[in-house]
């Protein structure tokens, strides 16, 4: 076993943190039994409602509702109906968990947001559930699909996703009614028939065992409720004591009594013989962020090597304590119905400090793992490197693609474990190293754009911490960074509103980076907004900010977003006199490049301003600048820009020789730069805020 991340070649992933088929988990293999409720189930879909009119379609989906205990099977069933249904269901079928492994309901809007990424449709960042689930239901009107919604707490998770066709099925699975949702069709589990619960066990022990005892086998069914959760660990326990018979089982189970649930009681005798080591690392696994655990996960918690936790998570999957996720890497998930029973071992054997360490160790872990994943992207960079090689061998991935699938297959755990850090209110040093490693692995990997509902909930959970605490600058952070997200979303008044919430928030924290930065900022917004007025005298603002702490670089870049929202409200005397500044600020500071983007916008304004001969002498001199900064692109922009100058004033051979020496500058890149020249022609169309920044 080797103890790399990944494997060396990287592995392509379809599904974003897959989890298993519970098919399988639950029987060992094929579907076992449930024959008459799979029959019913089938006949309800195409079965009219009571209140559907005859010769009419329903108006919702049909809802089929499975419901029964954890442990009953209940969503291997919902997965085997799912399958046998899905040919008729050419858009296939979309998953949902409703309830996180510890209980708490799964907001709506996450959901409607995983399943419209599943159907590879945009959600945008920051969009309620309202939204999304309206979003949802346009996406599925059109289409026929099967919705498999697991695990559901109460009738309205379901209900704000139902959608509003009748040519898809969802599939609800829940621990009991779900009262308020017209026309549901329930089927209520309980245990498996005796046959089937004999061949489960069967699969375990093989047949001599079964076949030599049989009213011992039958008597063990009866023990176990014929549960299918109680008979995997029933069976597992049998597979590893092939001296054992099955009355010796059944036995056991008699002289403990009947003190609590079946389920409970196998396991107890299960957890009773492992070893202590086994043992500590499996209650340790009831911490594992959604559930879902892998060997660095395993390790970290327990402090073992990552080559033993994966020994030891195969033994639990072969004991049915764990089930192995379908996935390109090793993951596992503890099955929802011994979570409550792990918890409970934690709290009566291990001591809240030793449970408190383990969690550090498992983040700790998690960060460092991220801190590669993303260092991996930055092969160019020494200090990456230097990073890269000084991480030990177990936490660095051969090749930016391993990294990128590691990070897509564990983002549904990654993103829970950054809740699971704040989840009591607290933003140690920990929490805040994971939070910043995840949002920059996310931007390297995936990018800020296609990241950024992801981001969005990363950001709005330091919120939240951050005000419970009382913690302004991390308010003020986190004000900043989801106005961004609003302002690339297209949503500028909700980004104005928290820009300026950030300023409050930067300047109850005394932090005059995030208060210039909000300063800035709700001047770009009232920019975008079309208020120069207001995006001028905020930028000024910032510049009086930069020019108190002599910041002379920002203060000339300020000077050219002031000088370009005069451009836009055609205040050319106060634009000009403010790219003038910019240029000296630029040239105090040593920035050539700078210098010569400053005079270009000089030139273009004055040219607006109807002053070509002027424009003409900044521009030569803006192309100096653009020589003496190697910007080849600039050059040749300049370059046209000369030709069109001078095309105005009549000198069309001069003009030509600089629309040649820009071809020869550019070569393939002409036709680009030819459409910008098209675009400086019109003389009445200013670009956007971003293009100018």
């Amino acid at each position: 076993m080797t103890d790399q991340a990944v494997d060396a070649g990287g592995t392509k992933v379809s599904e974003k943190g897959r989890r298993p088929a519970a098919a399988p988990a639950l029987t060992g293999g094929q579907f076992l039994g449930r024959a008459r409720e799979l029959k019913e189930l089938r006949a309800d879909i195409d079965r009219a409602g009571l209140d559907t009119l005859a010769g009419r379609k329903a108006p919702r989906a049909r809802v089929l509702l499975i419901a029964g205990k954890p442990g009953s099977g209940r969503t291997a069933l919902a997965e085997e109906l799912v399958r046998q249904v899905a040919d008729s269901y050419p858009d296939g079928v979309l998953r949902a968990r409703l309830t996180e492994p510890d209980g708490t309901p799964v907001p709506t809007e996450r959901t409607a947001r995983d399943l419209l990424t599943a159907l590879e449709l945009n959600a945008p960042a920051g969009a309620d559930g309202d939204d999304l689930s309206e979003r949802l239901r346009e996406a599925l009107a059109t289409r026929r699909a099967v919705l498999l919604l697991d695990d559901a707490a109460d009738a309205q998770q379901v209900d704000a996703l139902l959608p509003e066709t009748p040519d898809c099925l969802v599939v609800a699975v829940s621990g009991g009614p779900l009262t308020g949702i017209a026309d549901v069709r329930p089927c209520t589990l309980g245990g498996l028939d005796t046959k089937s619960a004999l061949e489960l066990l069967d699969r375990f022990t093989g047949s001599v065992r079964i076949t030599v005892d049989p009213r011992a086998a039958e008597g063990l069914v009866e023990i176990c409720g014929a549960q299918p959760a109680a008979l995997v660990l029933a069976g597992a326990w049998l597979a590893h004591r092939p001296k054992s018979a099955v009355a010796d089982l059944a036995k056991q189970l008699h002289t403990d009594g009947d003190d609590g649930p079946v389920l409970e009681r196998i396991f107890r005798l299960t957890y009773a013989a492992l070893p202590t080591t086994a043992a500590r690392i499996l209650r340790l696994l009831s911490l594992a962020p959604a559930g879902l655990v892998d060997p660095h996960t395993a390790s970290a918690l327990a402090g073992c090597s990552v080559g033993a936790a994966r020994t030891t998570l195969d033994d639990f999957t072969a004991l049915g304590l764990v089930r192995a996720v379908e996935s390109p890497l090793p993951q596992y998930e503890v099955p929802g119905c011994l979570l409550p029973l792990l918890r409970a071992l934690t709290r009566t054997e291990d001591r809240a400090a030793e449970l408190q360490l383990a969690r550090a160790r498992m983040l700790e872990r998690t960060v460092r793992l991220l801190v590669s994943c993303r260092a991996i992207t930055e092969t160019d960079s020494s200090p990456a490197r230097e990073k890269l090689a000084g991480m030990p061998r177990a936490l660095r991935f051969p090749n930016p693609r391993a990294a990128a699938d590691w990070l897509r297959i564990r983002q549904p755990a990654l993103l829970a474990a950054a809740r699971l850090a704040v989840r009591d209110g607290e933003l140690d040093t920990l929490a805040r190293r994971l939070m910043a490693a995840l949002v920059r692995a996310l931007v390297a990997h995936v990018g800020t754009q296609a990241a950024a509902p992801e981001l969005y909930g990363i950001h709005r959970l330091v919120l939240d911490v951050a005000e419970r605490r009382n913690l302004p600058r991390e308010k003020a952070a986190a004000l900043l960074n989801l106005a961004d997200l609003d302002a690339r979303t297209g949503r500028t008044t909700d980004a104005l509103a928290r820009y300026r919430a950030a300023l409050d928030a930067g300047r109850e924290a005394n932090d005059p980076y995030a208060t210039g930065r909000a300063m800035e900022s709700v001047g770009g917004a009232h920019q975008e907004l079309g208020d120069y007025d207001r995006a001028a005298d905020w930028y000024g603002r910032a510049l009086a900010q930069r020019l108190a702490r002599d910041e002379r670089a920002d203060a000339a870049r300020l000077h050219g977003r002031i000088a370009t929202v005069h451009t836009y409200a055609g205040r050319y005397g106060e634009a000009l006199r403010n790219w003038r500044s910019a240029v000296t600020g630029h040239r105090r500071t040593g920035d050539v490049a700078g210098q010569a983007r400053a005079l270009s916008e000089m030139a273009r304004v004055q040219e607006y301003a109807g002053r070509p001969e002027e424009s003409l002498v900044t521009c030569q001199e803006a192309v100096e600048w653009a020589r003496r900064a190697d910007d080849v692109r600039l050059q040749a922009a300049l370059q046209l820009r000369l030709a069109d100058t001078l095309d105005r004033l009549g000198d069309p051979t001069a003009a030509r020789l600089h629309r040649t020496a820009a071809e020869r500058m550019l070569g393939d890149e002409l036709p680009e730069s030819a459409a910008s020249r098209e675009q400086d022609r019109n003389t009445c169309e200013i670009r956007s805020a971003s293009e100018e920044d």
